[in-house]
């Protein structure tokens, strides 16, 4: 064991730095800019996409899905109704319905989920 002065430095930083990660959570491990251009590169090579739209229409409810995996505990679908409801008052231009857009806005959060260690929402994804 390390004890004294040394100890406490040590300590003291292993403890600031797990304490600033947990604080930091899924929030900053989230990189809006990196996860627009993931989906603006690959989002008519997914299943949920229907040709005719453009990524305009997609981009909302992507940044939707990988922006509200911060903000909300728990799973998706505990806070599917809050995602509802937000999606009226962001979806801007977007031509598609909630309906559509809650395909795509989960496949954001379940790779933003997938790229945080552990299963943070217990989903077992």
């Amino acid at each position: 064991a390390v004890g004294g002065p040394i100890g406490a430095v040590v300590g003291a930083g292993v403890g600031a730095a797990v304490g600033g990660m947990a604080g930091k959570g899924v929030g900053g491990m989230v990189n809006p800019a990196h996860e627009d251009a993931y989906w603006r590169d690959n989002y008519q090579t997914q299943s949920h996409y229907t040709p005719g739209y453009t990524y305009d229409d997609y981009q909302p409810a992507y940044a939707l899905g990988y922006n509200a995996k911060s903000r909300y505990p728990g799973s998706y679908d505990t806070n599917e109704r809050y995602l509802s409801d937000e999606w009226e008052t962001t979806k801007g231009r977007s031509r598609l319905s909630w309906d559509q857009a809650k395909v795509a806005s989960r496949a954001a959060w379940d790779k933003v989920e997938r790229a945080i260690p552990g299963d943070s929402d217990r989903d077992g994804k």
